[in-house]
């Protein structure tokens, strides 16, 4: 049998062992060419590109004979105007700001493993003192950026915009240059725009003694959208079906383009002005990556050891559709986010064995009937496998495209298998 043969049902690990003799390695230098002319692989998504609201970006990266890296961009569909609601995905750029906001407080003994205890200071607000999870039993800014990147934790990002505010956590986004995007409201959590706007009052408690007191915040900016955003047929409000399209207005948004400038920002600091970087240590953005590409099993924390809750390729859509297990080799730095019908991944990707580094972000909608709330979304038969195709599709792509310079790749090595897992205390 010819080894290049169809993959249909082959593991993962297989296709990963066949990608380098794929058929589909062609590329003329267009990415909707690329997409358009495989409809029997990208399916449904790529049939109907508008009605499925896809949009991709694919950046290819070489690198110098000193490692620099230099980035070629590629897009397929992308348009700030179309909305896409983004999920999760506005919890790594939160997650990055609350590093930055620990460093820039600049209080001695406070860290991102020192104690936070939030308390509540109106009816919608909850306090939190203490995090089962945690290996100190007790919750704090690197333990909830923790839970954010291995199991995308709400709740843990609910805590970290509480302690950046509303206000703040915009503009400083907006002072990046990420003026699009807007994170307006906490996750899972049905308040209105008004409760979103205040925030919980807290304290860092370290070495027991208080070392930051934060008083409860508002904010002076109403971030709803300028005007409606009205998306399918009907909705779902409390039991009742109500007969007119959803207004996303009052939702977070967050651009793909936005999502793709902070992965490479996060992974590539160096390559973007210094005013578009993140306030991070050189510890942080190592922290930042090794759970980041962790599988939750891979973490330590007893809660996501479960392999039927938290499978090797959950939070990881592209290459894998949420599911199996990574080759060794590979690893994928991402953010992923699906709500509402919208799947969203924004990766960056690296194969330590064969050299290949891209970033790759897309996202696609999948609700035929178009009601929202009622859970009957295409994830499995449109939205995971457009996703895994296309990562597997790009990443064949990136084993065939010849390189003056096999790039070093040891940055990110400690985010490998096999490498000394163990938590930070």
């Amino acid at each position: 049998m010819n080894r290049c043969a169809a993959r249909t049902s082959l593991s993962l690990f297989a296709v990963f062992a066949l990608a380098g003799c794929s058929r589909d390695v062609e590329w003329s230098g267009s990415l909707d060419d690329f997409l358009e002319s495989r409809p029997e692989r990208f399916g449904a998504a790529v049939a109907d590109p508008e009605k499925h609201r896809v949009q991709v970006i694919y950046t290819q990266i070489d690198r110098d004979v000193n490692n620099v890296p230099a980035f070629r961009t590629y897009t397929y569909r992308v348009d700030e105007g179309e909305y896409f609601y983004p999920a999760s995905t506005v919890k790594l750029p939160t997650a990055l700001l609350a590093l930055e906001k620990i460093n820039e407080l600049a209080i001695a003994g406070l860290t991102r493993d020192t104690t936070m205890l939030t308390g509540a200071n109106r009816d919608s607000q909850t306090a939190v003192i203490s995090d089962p999870t945690s290996p100190t039993g007790l919750p704090s800014v690197a333990h909830y950026i923790r839970k954010i990147l291995l199991v995308s934790d709400n709740d843990a990002f609910n805590r970290l915009y509480e302690f950046l505010g509303q206000q703040p956590l915009n503009e400083a986004l907006h002072a990046k240059g990420y003026g699009t995007t807007r994170i307006m409201h906490r996750l899972e959590v049905e308040l209105g725009i008004e409760e979103n706007r205040h925030t919980n009052p807290m304290v860092f408690v370290g070495e027991d003694r208080m070392r930051h007191e934060q008083p409860a915040g508002m904010s002076d900016i109403d971030y709803t959208a300028g005007e409606p955003i009205l998306l399918g047929r009907a909705e779902i409000v409390d039991g009742v079906r109500l007969e007119r399209p959803k207004d996303f207005a009052e939702k977070n948004a967050y651009p793909l383009m936005a999502q793709h400038d902070v992965i490479r920002a996060l992974m590539f600091p160096e390559s973007v002005p210094a005013d578009r970087r993140f306030g991070l240590t050189e510890e942080d953005y190592r922290f930042v990556h090794r759970y980041m590409s962790m599988s939750p099993s891979e973490s330590g924390i007893q809660a996501y050891d479960d392999p039927d809750s938290y499978p090797g390729g959950y939070v990881r859509f592209l290459l894998s559709g949420g599911e199996g297990e990574l080759p060794n080799n590979v690893r994928v730095f991402n953010k992923v986010g699906d709500a509402y019908g919208f799947l969203t991944d924004a990766a960056f990707i690296v194969d330590f064995e064969h050299g290949v580094e891209f970033i790759l972000a897309a996202t696609v909608y999948t609700n035929e009937n178009g009601t929202f709330n009622d859970d009957e979304y295409e994830y499995d038969d449109v939205g995971f496998p457009f996703l895994r195709e296309l990562g597997l599709a790009i990443y064949e792509l990136e084993l065939a495209r010849p390189r003056a310079h096999k790039p070093n790749l040891d940055r990110f090595r400690g985010s490998e298998k096999g490498t000394d897992r163990k938590q930070e205390t």
